[in-house]
Parts: structure tokens; sequence; C-alpha cells
């Protein structure tokens, strides 16, 4: 009873200190609070619906058995759309606030809203190393399905709640990418529901330019249902090699050699100032050194980030075997390192061995409880960005985000670019080698302005015939878009599919210049 009591008390002086704050005073400047308060648990009730829906759905079998009926219902609305004389555009009904972007997409209640509710794994074919998925099916669940039966796929992009239809409609990245490239490239088929209500599947050999056209294009082609990804065997262990590295001309000289080395499996950079990073190189083994092995995904352990940070304060190379699942999710727990600017104490040990089986909070339940001070705030004085450059250019690049942003530490992540068609790819007629520069945080450039900053650090990308992921804000005019991008494709196929009455343009869906 004694203990009941301890807690009313807590909660009433907690409530009346919110009274005293004010509500959304807390909800900005000590964020922290409602986050665990609140989101970790709901977050973890989100996790459990979820995964035992997922076991229902394999026990049951039942997800190839009701795929067609769902595709069917989509089409139904795309042609109710059209007999309602096609007045507004079409998007999907998943409500903005669930995506990984921290865009928030207001066009979700200007237009006619489809209802796609595809999340389930449909099929392993290990005959052609293939699975077919539906978009909404994420990574964790992917790796947890497949890691089981001895495979996995080519490139698992970092955090668990992405979705394979948003990593194919805009894109994603992981350090295996310098082998596979992105994950569009590990992609063998799609079908879509288009704007006439008919289900097309395309590959490379059949209706290609679709193919082709579908990654980046943001849902406005048509709606992904389904997904043919390549797999590769699994193995239990990545063998990791640490390697602090100091001076900017020799962190990108060592960065570009070993993402040249085809034995690497994977390749991965923090730069955690301007010249001082990390490198990582990694290569599946299924044997290990018993005492290397270093289960980092355990809730308990440190963020990776700051684990690997250690091998540069100590100034020592180093050797360990983290268990495959938990390499790919190794980010995870971290959000990267955005959990440190919401929680500034989930590092600490006390925290991780009592709260860290939480963590993290679920992206959307942050963006759905952000409120508009909260968003103002991260606009203005937060950066999440991904642009992709060419190798050759990055030590200038690291050098303009120093400047134009100061935010660290850095993501480097190689990747190659092969020259397909489509709205990404290599100036040249050959594959080229690039890299993705991830910048998180807050930036430390004194009077750092958002859109000014950002506006010269898109110029700078397009001068070096660079990208920027479409998941983050854009600043750019229509001109500078297509610019960067290769529209050529991708406005060929919305006016031989009639796509320009039924979705919005990609730049008027996802830049801020054409959004406000």
């Amino acid at each position: 009873m004694s203990a009941l009591w301890s807690v009313g008390a807590g909660l009433l002086l907690l409530l009346l200190w919110v009274r005293h704050r004010g509500l959304e005073a807390v909800l900005v400047h000590h964020r922290w609070v409602f986050v665990c308060l609140f989101l970790l648990p709901l977050s973890i009730l989100f996790d459990i619906y979820y995964q035992l829906r997922a076991w229902a759905v394999w026990r049951l079998h039942s997800a190839p058995r009701q795929h067609a009926q769902r595709v069917r219902h989509i089409q139904a609305q795309v042609r109710e759309w059209k007999n309602e004389g096609s007045k507004r555009y079409m998007c999907t009904g998943r409500p903005g606030w669930l995506t990984v972007s921290l865009r928030v997409g207001k066009y979700k209640k200007t237009h006619k809203n489809i209802m796609i509710n595809l999340m389930d794994v449909l099929e392993v074919d290990t005959e052609r190393q293939v699975v077919r998925v539906e978009p909404l099916v994420s990574m964790g669940q992917l790796t947890a399905y497949l890691n089981p039966m001895g495979w996995t796929i080519p490139v698992v992009p970092e955090l668990d709640d992405l979705t394979v239809g948003g990593l194919i409609m805009g894109t994603g990245i992981e350090s295996s990418s310098h082998i596979y490239g992105l994950f569009q490239h590990t992609c063998v088929a799609y079908e879509l529901v288009l704007a006439d209500g008919s289900l097309m599947r395309c590959s490379p050999t059949e209706n290609s330019d679709l193919f082709y056209a579908v990654p980046w294009s943001c849902g406005t082609l048509g709606f992904l249902v389904a997904a043919e990804i390549k797999m590769i065997p699994a193995k239990k262990y990545v063998k990791i090699h640490y390697k602090p590295v100091r001076g900017l001309q020799k962190i990108c000289e060592k960065f570009t050699e070993e993402s040249k080395k085809k034995e690497n499996n994977f390749v991965e950079g923090l730069l955690y100032s301007l010249d001082e990073a990390v490198i990582m190189t990694g290569v599946l083994t299924d044997e290990a050194e018993q005492s290397k092995i270093n289960r980092i995904g355990n809730y308990y352990k440190p963020w990776f980030f700051k684990h690997v940070e250690k091998y540069l304060k100590d100034d020592r190379t180093g050797i360990e075997y983290i268990p495959s699942r938990h390499y790919y999710h190794r980010h995870t727990r971290s959000i990267f390192w955005e959990l440190q600017d919401i929680i500034p104490f989930g590092n600490n040990p006390v925290f991780r061995y009592l709260f860290g089986w939480m963590v993290p909070p679920k992206i959307s339940l942050l963006k759905l409880t952000q409120g508009e001070a909260i968003r103002k705030l991260y606009e203005q004085h937060h950066v999440v960005q991904d642009m992709l450059v060419p190798m050759r250019s990055l030590e200038k690049s690291i050098q303009t985000f120093h400047v134009d942003l100061n935010v660290y530490p850095l993501w480097l992540c190689p990747f190659i670019l092969p020259n397909n068609p489509g709205m990404v790819h290599p100036k040249g007629n050959e594959t080229e080698l690039y890299v993705d520069i991830g910048a998180y945080g807050e930036p430390k450039r004194k009077q750092f302005e958002a859109r000014a900053s950002m506006r010269q650090m898109e110029k700078f990308v397009r001068s070096v015939h660079g990208f920027q992921m479409l998941y983050a804000d854009c600043y750019m005019t229509r001109e500078e878009f297509w610019d960067m991008f290769d529209g050529s494709l991708y406005h060929k196929l919305r006016e031989q599919m009639n796509c320009k009455d039924a979705f919005p343009e990609v730049y008027d869906k996802i830049c801020k210049a054409a959004r406000h």
C-alpha cells in the first residue's frame, strides 16, 4: 500500500509541475518526461500487437490467400475514384504520422485516400532465391522471418520500422551497398495497381520502363502491392574490424580504399569531427571467437555509435563478432544518434539496464505527439538529411557539410550506382561508386538558418551530380529538382499511363517550395 501511495504522490507532483510549467513548455524543453512515461510503454504495446499479428498470419498461412482479395479491394477503390469523376489526386490512406519520414504530408487531407492494408510476407522461393512481400512489411519483420530459415536480403536498411514500400518508392541503403547497390537494385519485380485500376507486374524484362521508373517516384505512378526481393544465405555473425583514422584526407583515402574491396561484406564510417573517424569493415562468418562476441542489440548494451567512439578515444583498433541480426539493426535502439537529443541520459548504464528494453520509442508516435511547437523547433534547429555524392567528391562534400551544418557524427555509407534508366543514375555511362553522407542532429554552425543552409547544401550536391534522399525536407525549386534528378522516363510514363490526373508529380508531393 505504501508503494501505491508513493506512486500516487509522484504522479500528483508531476501533474502539478506540468501545470506550473505549462504542457507545451514541458513537451518542448523536457520531452523525455512524456517520452519515458507514455511513448515508451505505448511503443512496446505496438510491437507486441504487430508481433502477435505476424505470428498468427504465419501460423495460419493466411497472407497468400488474402493477398489477392486485398488487391481487388484496392482496384475497386481506384475504379470508384474514376466513377466519381477523378476530381482529386489519389494517395495511400496510411496516416502520415505512421511513416518514418519526419516530413508531415498535408496532402493526405485533400487527396482521395486509398486504403492499402498489405503488411505480410507472401512467399519464400528458395530455388529462385527470392522473397515476395507486401509493401508494408518492415525490415525488422522481414529479417525476423528470414533469418531462422537461413536467409536474409542483401541490403537491410538500418531501422526496424522502415517498410519495403517506402524503401522502393523512396530509397534505402546499408553498409553492404558498395556490393549490391541501393535497396531498389536488390528488387527483381514489382506489382502495382495503376491509375485505371489495372494490376501490372514489372521487371527488367517485363514492362521494364515502369520497373526502372518506380524507385524514387514516391507513389506517383501507381500503388505498389507486392515486390520480389533477392535473398542471400545468412550467416551467424559479422566479423567487424574497427579502425580509428585521423586527418580528413587520410579518412577519405582509407574509406574509399575499403569501399572498393569486394571481400568486405560491409563498409561503414562514423565521422566524429572534421578530422576524426572510425572506419568499420565487416565479413559474414559462421565461426566466432567466443571471447570477442558482442551482442550489441541487447537492451542493456551501450548504443552502437557510443561503443564505436571508444575505439577513437582509446586510439586503438579492434575486432568483434556481432550476431548478424544485431548488426543489421545496430543503430535502431538509438535511432542512429537522434535519441540522445530526446532522452539525454538514454545511454546511461542505469537507464539501459532498467528501461533499455523499452527503447526506442516509435518514430511514428514521436511524430504523432510532437505538436506544432516541436515541429517548428525541429524544422529550424534540427537536421535530418542524407546526401548521395560520388566517392571522388567525398572530401569536398565533408568540408561543405562542416561549413554549412557542422553536425556530428556524420554517417558514411558507400554504394555502387549502376547506370540504369530512371531518376537516379551516374552522370556518365558506367557504374560509379557513391557515398551516402547522413547528417542527423542539431547544427552547431553559428546563425544556422534551415532554408538558406539547406539550399546551399542542395546547390553543392547538384554541382557534383549527387542526389538528396526524398524522405527529408527539400527546398529546391522545380527547375532545380529536375536538374538533380533525371525526369525523362518518369514524365514519359506519367503521360502514357494517364497519371497526371491521378497522382501529383513527385516534386509537388515532397518539396517544401511546392507545399508552402
